[in-house]
């Protein structure tokens, strides 16, 4: 079981940012020797899960994990109908939108729809973000009980302030957030579930602060809303929020 914990141990890096990594640097990364960290990347190279980046000796993602990717999206009837829904509202507004799942404390996009207007934000699938610090993380977090999330931050400094931010979210039925995660660029997010499987996916669109006018803002809120109802009926989401018109302002 080693070598299948540091293939996944080398994996994580990339989620955790980086693009691609040398012998070096996953030996610095993981504090492995780096005879095993050469014969590591070798056998996920033989294996498809990494390849070379033209003829340096940087790694990537493989074609097979790219394969296991879609076929995780195609498995799961709630994260193809949530990629459906992102595809449209992002294709609609030029913005990119993401698809995530949230794992713990962490939020980490599986799906996202460059956008096509001139200033947009990049894609940037695998990336980790801290739950309680993205529109995507708390919109997902607040579909948890109070109790869940005391427990899951239970000796976190903020988790009164979550509290507070998570009870909005609830009331409004998304989540916002405003250069927040990256600085210049603000999100919306909401949250959807399929109860038989105990599912949960957040549809975000990210876009530039500047650029946005608010009534774009909430026509953008509004279509995701309206595909996030639709996949909440046809699944059964009976705790699925529908966004109330944001009377008192984008707070979430």
């Amino acid at each position: 079981m080693t070598i299948l914990n540091n293939a996944a141990d080398v994996l994580r890096l990339f989620a955790a940012g980086h693009t691609d990594l040398t012998v070096s640097e996953v030996t610095t990364q993981l504090s492995i020797p780096k005879a095993n960290a050469s014969r590591l990347l070798k056998a996920m190279r033989d294996a498809g899960m990494l390849e070379t980046v033209g003829n340096t000796r940087r790694h990537r993602p493989g074609r097979l994990m790219l394969d296991v990717a879609a076929a995780l999206k195609h498995a799961s009837g709630l994260i193809r109908r949530a990629s459906e829904v992102v595809a449209e509202v992002s294709a609609r507004y030029g913005h990119t939108g993401y698809v995530s799942l949230r794992e713990g404390r962490e939020v980490t996009g599986i799906a996202d729809f460059p956008g096509t207007n001139t200033l947009r934000v990049m894609g940037a699938v695998g990336r980790r973000l801290k739950a309680e610090e993205s529109a995507t993380g708390r919109s997902l977090l607040a579909r948890l009980a109070d109790e869940e999330v005391a427990e899951l931050y239970a000796g976190h400094d903020g988790l009164a302030h979550l509290l507070r931010r998570l009870a909005v979210i609830r009331e409004q039925g998304f989540a916002y957030s405003s250069q927040e995660a990256t600085p210049g660029v603000d999100a919306i997010a909401i949250a959807v579930a399929n109860p038989t499987t105990a599912e949960a996916v957040s549809l975000c669109i990210v876009y530039p602060h500047a650029v946005v006018e608010n009534a774009d803002r909430d026509d953008m809120l509004a279509a995701l809303a309206k595909g996030a109802a639709r996949i909440a009926a046809e699944l059964g989401d009976t705790g699925f929020t529908y966004p109330l018109a944001p009377e008192k302002g984008f707070i979430a």
